[in-house]
């Protein structure tokens, strides 16, 4: 059966719809970074506004950096919310990290509603060349 003209754009628009709501809905829950280098230093900017510092927790497990922290709405008594677009609860992100960072000296700062991390980058360690001895 071949779908008419209009009914292949309305399935398009759909199909746009979906993916939107869908995409939108996935970014609302991780927390959004930006990663870069600077000049010895691996940088991880992460947004994470409207949160405690207290309540972050950053954990370091085989190469893999994981970032978790909770954002929850102020109960106040006498409030009735009308709109509540900022997402609330737990909000995590895992980064995969390379084996040239030294994970073991990473500096966090959480400044103006950003998480950033500091990881210095190290010297790959490069081939060399064995020496075969004669036997005597």
């Amino acid at each position: 059966m071949l779908l008419s003209t209009a009914s292949a754009a309305t399935v398009r628009d759909l199909d746009r719809l979906t993916a939107r709501v869908f995409d939108s809905a996935t970014r609302s829950t991780g927390a959004r970074l930006d990663a870069y280098r600077e000049g010895d230093t691996f940088v991880i900017d992460i947004d994470l506004p409207g949160i405690d510092p207290a309540g972050i927790d950053i954990t370091v497990d085989r190469k893999v950096l994981t970032v978790r922290a909770e954002r929850r709405h102020a109960d106040r008594e006498g409030v009735r919310m009308f709109v509540t677009e900022r997402p609330t609860g737990v909000l995590s992100r895992q980064v995969f990290l390379s084996d040239t960072l030294d994970t073991d000296r990473l500096e966090a700062r959480y400044e103006q509603g950003v998480l950033t991390l500091n990881i210095p980058v190290t010297e790959a360690p490069k081939p060399r060349k064995v020496e075969i001895t004669p036997r005597s």
